[in-house]
């Protein structure tokens, strides 16, 4: 486990790319390993997700379940809830702003199984397992839009190998202590 990285994508001003974080006051393994996470942009976490998922392993991420998903059909998709066109208004904030007004953050741990590659290798959709039971989904699984992976995946956990070599040099920085209420620690 110990060769197992946490990714994050926070594009918020406070946590620049390519450093690390910690949040104070999280852990709750006396001894433990401290948790660690190394902000990227999007692009890097997929990449490195795929990398794993070409290799036959899962990929366990944290996103933000309840933002444009439809649990019963296991659709999760900017345009599978078009909630400005029901109230007739526009929800207009980024993902950097969404997590700056508590407006969305990670409730909830998942698995990729696999990614759907276009011609040029870039990734259109992904397979997701879910922990809700077959009832969930269809028969337990979701399939996500690339689209909603960048706006509402906020964690992936992957094996060290499939970072770059600059990545893993970045992961030596003592890490940047966040606040204990700051929406990277909600799915620690």
């Amino acid at each position: 486990m110990a060769d197992y990285v946490s990714l994050i994508n926070a594009p918020t001003a406070d946590k620049p790319y390519h450093r690390t974080y910690t949040v104070k006051m999280l852990g709750n393994v006396k001894e433990g390993r401290p948790v660690k996470y190394l902000n990227l942009p999007a692009e890097d976490l997929k990449n490195a997700a795929i990398a794993q998922l070409k290799a036959g392993e899962p990929v366990w991420f944290g996103c933000d379940v309840g933002q444009c998903s439809i649990r019963d059909g296991g659709i999760m998709d900017l345009d599978a809830v078009c909630a400005g066109e029901l109230f007739g208004t526009e929800f207009g904030m980024d993902k950097a702003e969404r997590l700056d007004y508590g407006e969305s953050l990670m409730t909830h741990a998942m698995v990729f199984q696999g990614v759907n590659l276009d011609e040029a290798g870039k990734p259109t959709r992904w397979r997701v397992e879910n922990s809700w039971g077959k009832e969930a989904g269809a028969e337990g699984y979701y399939v996500m839009s690339d689209e909603w992976f960048t706006e509402y995946t906020y964690q992936v956990v992957v094996h060290k190998k499939y970072l770059t070599a600059e990545q893993l040099s970045e992961l030596e920085q003592a890490p940047i202590l966040l606040e204990p209420w700051d929406p990277m620690g909600s799915l620690a």
